[in-house]
């Protein structure tokens, strides 16, 4: 069986869909030696990716939503020929009429708003109709669909009313080098480079898209230092855009320069160290399609605060400290509730929550999509 992925998105730099395309090949890699594959690789990695060993690299260095990928993805795939193609985003060229399979990694974008985008309005009503033409056709043309969450499911199977049976729920997974070790001098001296070595903190790593939730942690750890005697930072590690521009304008009208740090991009060496000594994780996220930011925090060492949404009570079940994420009064009052948690109840809810979190895997997820491959091939 040949299987070409669309691997353009490949690496970190590429957010979920980056992560999740690394893990997908390199557990594939190691688990599959029948079948072959092909990789459509922009530039960076079509020259740096060198050790695979049953796959082959085909340049496709253009852009996603672009007339470029509109033409010239398909021509690329019926040269290759493939018996099957699985596409880990919902842009897929509308003129590809062979069998594939698509991962829709969340609905997020169907609920935002012009509140969630850069572009004049025109611009952004003319990138919207054509995105909600895409999906729909990735939707309704696809022979499988691949989704990380049974409440994403649930989402697409009511949104675009298709069968059930259609939809796959591949949990994805988190490395273990973020499981928690022995701590170190280095450790400290990371603290010490972001000014925190000595600070109680909570934390956040991701961006600041509106869906985010982000200024209402801003404003419950306000509430924390003003109205409820604390003395603790919220730290947001991030690369630098216009949303985090937004947020740190609405740090600046709050007063709050001294309570909430915006640190940057951080690597994974550092992430985990930021994870590790925090008082806990803070996700208000409103909608999301899996949350491995959560899993990665719990392995790290550090407690879990949550929104109380329907997709992180699925991954999370009773492992996190749940708020509700339209109001500041319960952000605040369970980022104080895990202030006050004795330290032999938090290394018993940590414990627990890893051990809890152990039944997710890259390496099952890359297991069950070989499943899918294979079951998509054989009904023809």
């Amino acid at each position: 069986m040949k299987i070409l992925i669309d691997a353009r998105m490949y690496g970190l730099e590429n957010a979920g869909i980056g992560r999740y395309l690394i893990n997908l090949i390199n557990n594939l890699e190691e688990i599959d030696r029948d079948n072959n594959y092909v990789l459509l690789l922009r530039k960076k990695y079509f020259n740096e990716l060198n050790h695979f060993r049953n796959y082959k690299k085909v340049l496709a260095d253009f852009g996603h939503y672009t007339f470029g990928e509109q033409i010239n993805l398909p021509v690329l795939i019926k040269k290759e020929n493939p018996d099957l193609v699985h596409f880990p985003h919902i842009n897929i060229p509308v003129l590809y009429k062979g069998k594939f399979i698509v991962t829709v990694h969340d609905m997020t974008m169907h609920y935002q708003g012009i509140s969630a985008t850069t572009l004049p309005l025109y611009k952004y009503l003319l990138k919207r109709v054509p995105y909600s033409y895409a999906f729909r056709q990735a939707v309704l043309n696809s022979a499988a669909i691949i989704t990380p969450s049974k409440t994403v499911k649930d989402e697409i199977v009511n949104y675009f009313k298709i069968n059930p049976e259609k939809v796959s729920v591949t949990y994805e997974g988190y490395s273990i080098d973020y499981i928690v070790g022995r701590a170190s001098a280095r450790e400290f001296d990371i603290l010490g480079k972001y000014n925190i070595a000595n600070s109680d903190y909570f934390f956040y790593v991701g961006n600041a898209y509106p869906h985010k939730n982000l200024e209402r942690v801003v404003k419950a750890t306000i509430d924390l230092n003003k109205n409820k005697g604390l003395s603790v930072k919220f730290v947001f590690a991030g690369s630098r855009d216009v949303f985090t521009d937004r947020l740190q304008k609405v740090i600046e009208a709050n007063s709050a320069q001294d309570l909430v740090k915006l640190v940057g991009f951080v690597n994974d060496d550092e992430l985990r160290v930021l994870y590790k000594y925090s008082l806990g994780f803070v996700y208000p996220s409103l909608s999301e399609g899996f949350g491995l930011q959560g899993l990665e925090a719990i392995a790290s060492g550090t407690i879990l605060l949550a929104a109380n949404t329907p997709v992180f009570q699925e991954i999370y079940s009773s492992h996190a400290f749940y708020f509700n994420p339209l109001d500041v009064s319960s952000i605040s009052s369970t980022m104080y509730s895990v202030f006050g948690i004795k330290k032999s109840d938090k290394y018993r809810y940590i414990k627990t929550a890893q051990d809890y979190i152990k039944r997710y895997s890259w390496r099952k997820m890359a297991e069950e999509t070989l499943k899918l491959y294979q079951g998509t091939l054989i009904k023809g």
